[in-house]
């Protein structure tokens, strides 16, 4: 029996930023903060009767729940990086994770409106002191979680596998799944900031219905925040791309050697920064695949391709 070296033909796949080791322990760190704060403004929210308060909590107890996704799909994409039943690798897995905390962020929206509707038909006797000390604290430990997770991931403008290129700054290199729970975190800085506008207000002038009211603003930001999201990940999860130029790329490339014409194209995000591509070509003076691989190796985004050739028997492939 003739054994291959498979070592020799074969190619990872993984497609990863490879900023996700330092992005998953950012996140976990991130999720027992926002835990602990939870538990507190739950209970000062309930003890003190303030519903910005409350919103606040409510709304962190399923940003908690989001962020463990985001470490989750870290850590599933890491151990299943090498598990063959995944046809182009883990690297969607961050997306799916965005997406799912966009879902999460919708629900949380639709819980604060219905919250503060109910909570502005009565007047609320609030804690004003009590409730503002542990929403100060709140806004504080958010602030630092968002520290925390910033930076790395969250743009396309970091170096990514070496490379950097002008053509390709509008790319989507982001780390969906990073982006995600960073968007929970500034979420829940905007739910402190608001509570605590709402809380000097109601002590100061009594407008006890900015409690309520700061919980329907907060909705309307997070609900536009998680529909930006969801139409990102989704885009990524269904292969749609708007990208007019890295087409033209993959073009220009092939068509600028010989007579080679492309017949079919199929380009998709398979992870962070990475492409996947079929090319499919025709031309009279075929070569083997690796020449036309060789001939995209400048599109930098493209990391794993395959390549169709077709002789071309007529006069014209054009």
């Amino acid at each position: 029996m003739h054994v291959h070296n498979l070592s020799s033909w074969q190619h990872s796949h993984h497609f990863q930023s490879g900023l996700e080791a330092s992005a998953e322990r950012r996140t976990k760190i991130v999720v027992a903060l926002t835990i602990v704060m939870m538990v507190a403004e739950i209970a000062a929210g309930t003890i003190f009767n303030s519903m910005a308060l409350l919103a606040d909590g409510w709304h962190m107890s399923t940003h908690a729940g989001a962020l463990g996704i985001a470490a989750f799909a870290y850590t599933f994409a890491r151990s299943h990086a090498d598990d063959q039943r995944f046809t182009f690798g883990t690297g969607k897995v961050g997306t799916l994770g965005g997406f799912t905390s966009a879902i999460i962020l919708c629900m949380v929206a639709l819980l604060m409106v219905w919250e503060s509707a109910n909570r502005l038909m009565t007047v609320q006797a609030i804690a004003f002191d009590e409730a503002l000390m542990v929403a100060v604290i709140g806004l504080v430990v958010n602030v630092v979680s968002a520290g925390i997770l910033g930076g790395h991931g969250l743009g396309d403008d970091h170096d990514h596998c070496g490379h950097h290129h002008d053509h390709d700054h509008h790319r989507d290199h982001h780390d969906h799944n990073l982006q995600a729970a960073y968007i929970h975190v500034l979420a829940d800085v905007l739910t402190s900031v608001l509570a605590i506008a709402a809380l000097l207000l109601g002590k100061y002038l009594g407008w006890w219905w900015m409690d309520p009211m700061m919980g329907l603003v907060g909705a309307a930001v997070i609900g536009k925040w998680a529909w930006g999201l969801m139409r990102k990940t989704g885009s990524v999860l269904l292969d749609h791309s708007d990208d007019r130029e890295l087409p033209e790329e993959v073009r220009a490339a092939i068509e600028g050697d010989a007579d080679n014409r492309l017949s079919d194209l199929h380009l998709w995000q398979i992870g962070p920064g990475h492409w996947g591509a079929i090319v499919s070509l025709v031309t009279h003076t075929p070569r083997e695949p690796g020449h036309y691989k060789t001939l995209l190796a400048e599109v930098h985004e493209l990391s794993h391709v395959t390549v169709e050739v077709h002789p071309c028997d007529g006069a014209s492939c054009g």
